[in-house]
């Protein structure tokens, strides 16, 4: 974890606010390591994590993870994680097998006209199992839901309007409702000035903006490559 980042957020695993929706962005940079910073952060914290990897495997998290003093296959294995692995899901989709099933979640892949309602289903119903009923069993914290990164939806057909829908179902789900919170990525590798339509990623960032708590932007720095300092943070 970057204790220097929790210094300045004024928070701990320990005391966190909820309710909270912090955007995480990025243009000309890479902000997945504030990604992989609250993933062990929040399972630190015992919260209930719910975690949308669209694009990237869990081998890959968890090996950072690993670095990070946190381990995803135990945090699975106690039910505290579930971890949605898109290029898994979307594999079975679109090659089916005998003995694969498909996830109603990725129904979007066969037609993006039906929207993300299956996707939302899915973290709302992994998001309502933060408490376990089990007899012995680790009960959680708030639940949280993670998201890596949304802006690829678009890329995959999705109607821009269903994305900032499912952003906003999922908000009302977990941070109002549930009063967890919610951590997504969307990146921005165009100019800032420039967008790739009225329904591009530029929009899609202008519209998350306006709903969440905190953003945390990440770009490079204007004066260019520098060996030491890759780039600057900025709410």
């Amino acid at each position: 974890m970057f204790t220097e980042l929790n210094s300045i957020l004024n928070t701990s695993p320990d005391s966190f606010t909820r309710g909270e929706f912090i955007l995480v962005s990025d243009r000309h940079s890479d902000a997945s390591f504030l990604i992989h910073h609250f993933l062990s952060f929040y399972l630190r914290s015992r919260c209930k994590v719910c975690f949308l990897g669209l694009v990237q495997s869990f081998c890959h998290y968890s090996a950072v993870s690993q670095r990070l003093g946190v381990s995803l296959t135990q945090a699975k294995e106690k039910g505290q994680l579930v971890f949605f692995e898109g290029l898994k899901e979307s594999l079975s989709l679109l090659i089916p097998q005998e003995n694969n099933t498909e996830s109603e979640a990725v129904n979007f892949l066969r037609d993006p006209a039906v929207g993300l309602r299956s996707l939302y289903e899915f973290v709302r119903s992994s998001v309502n199992s933060s408490g376990s009923v089990e007899e012995g069993a680790e009960e959680w914290g708030p639940p949280v839901l993670l998201v890596d990164d949304l802006s690829v939806l678009l890329s995959l057909g999705v109607n821009f309007g269903d994305v900032l829908d499912f952003s906003h179902y999922c908000r009302a789900a977990v941070c109002s409702e549930l009063q967890g919170n919610m951590v997504m990525l969307v990146r921005c590798n165009g100019e800032e000035e420039e967008d790739d339509g009225d329904e591009g990623t530029e929009a899609l960032l202008k519209g998350l903006t306006h709903q969440c708590s905190l953003n945390l932007h990440v770009q490079g720095l204007p004066t260019g490559y520098c060996k030491d300092i890759h780039g600057k943070v900025c709410d």
